[in-house]
Formats: structure tokens, sequence, C-alpha cells
């Protein structure tokens, strides 16, 4: 991820790169919804500003640069801690989803269509996201690019649903066909927005792209 800031006149580019491990088993499945445990297993992340480089590995944190302490903490706090979510067999989360932090799956489960499907097939659907503390609805449009016994191929666009924010992702992935979880997926964002710190309006541009495996 790319975040690019401008600040009186002066460009800021700060580039982030991040790893996360993450564990799920099915501990309840019907055929109307799935009760699944998740939990974080580990976290690497470095970033470079400013001419520093600053790392992070959850699993030799005496490693951790000072200056990200902070910010890792909280990283801390949801590391192997497990949460059950629940998903109705269409791949929508069922109940309370407030507290789910990094534990959502929506990177592995991609809502589906009440219908058949068959390679050009469209669909829609709309989700919540968080940037920098700033809550807003990305609306998605799935095709079906290709399908087999193995996979079933999608690719997608999406575009941001807010006064403060604006930008766009497109990308691709592929679904298992008799688990309904995404075995692989790569999502390109480009997202806009403006935060006002100390009296002062500070354009942001993020950019980023996310790589899923699924073992």
């Amino acid at each position: 991820m790319m975040t690019m800031m401008e600040v009186q006149g002066q460009s800021m580019s700060t580039s982030q790169s991040m790893e996360t491990r993450q564990s799920f088993t099915a501990k309840n499945v019907t055929d109307t919804q799935s009760d699944i445990e998740t939990q974080v297993e580990a976290i690497k992340m470095t970033i470079s500003q400013m001419g520093m480089k600053l790392e992070y590995d959850s699993e030799h944190p005496e490693k951790t640069s000072p200056m990200i302490a902070g910010q890792t903490k909280e990283f801390e706090q949801s590391l192997k801690k497990p949460v059950t979510v629940t998903y109705d067999a269409l791949g929508h989360l069922v109940g309370d989803t407030t507290d789910l932090g990094m534990n959502q799956l929506s990177n592995i489960i991609i809502e589906l269509p009440d219908m058949i499907l068959s390679k050009g097939s469209k669909w829609n659907s709309t989700k919540t996201q968080n940037v920098n503390g700033t809550e807003f609805k990305v609306n998605m449009e799935y095709t079906v690019t290709n399908l087999s016994r193995k996979s079933v191929d999608v690719s997608f666009t999406g575009n941001i649903e807010s006064t403060e924010v604006t930008g766009t992702y497109n990308g691709t992935a592929s679904i298992n066909p008799n688990t309904g979880l995404t075995t692989n997926s790569t999502t390109k964002s480009n997202i806009s927005m403006t935060l006002n710190e100390q009296g002062m309006s500070i354009p942001v541009t993020i950019v980023g792209t996310t790589t899923v495996e699924v073992k």
C-alpha cells in the first residue's frame, strides 16, 4: 500500500507492506448457515517513510521498531484470539459484526447470488469498509469469466459511496464451487480522501494491492 499526502505544498509518501496469516475452522454447518471460528495467527509489516525503514513481526516482537510500537499494540490485541463468524448459505454475514476487527472473512467469502451461474453471469453486492477511521460503502459488481469443476473465476469492479471518500476497486478471484470459499484473489484499490488535522485540510491518496491465498 502506498499512501501519498500533500501538506503545505509538499508531497509526502509512505510505503507499507503487510502480511497476515489467518486460520479458520468450520464449527457448525447446516443447509442455511455456517459458524466459522477464525483467528489471526501472525502479522508481518514493513513501513518505508522519509528514508526510514520500520519493521514488525509478531513472531519476533523483540525486533519491533520503537516508532511503530503503538500501532503494533493494536495488532497484538487481535492475535490468537478466536472469534466466531456466522454466514448464510450465500455468504452474507449473519448477526452482529461490530467487534470482528481483523477477523472478518470478506477476503475469502464473496457474497453469491441466488441463481445458477454461467459464463458471463453478473451480480452486485454492497459492503462497508473502514479506512483511517472513516467508514463508507463499496458497491461491487462481479462477472463470471470462466467455469470448471475446480473453480469459478470472476472479475470484479467497485466504487465508493461516500461524501468524504472517493475511490475504485478492481480485481479477480477464483472460488471453489464445492465450498464457496475464495481460493485466491487479487484486488487493486485507489482511494482519495481529505484529513482535517490541526486546522489543516490534507489531501490523501491511498493506492494498494491485496493478494489472498487459501490453503
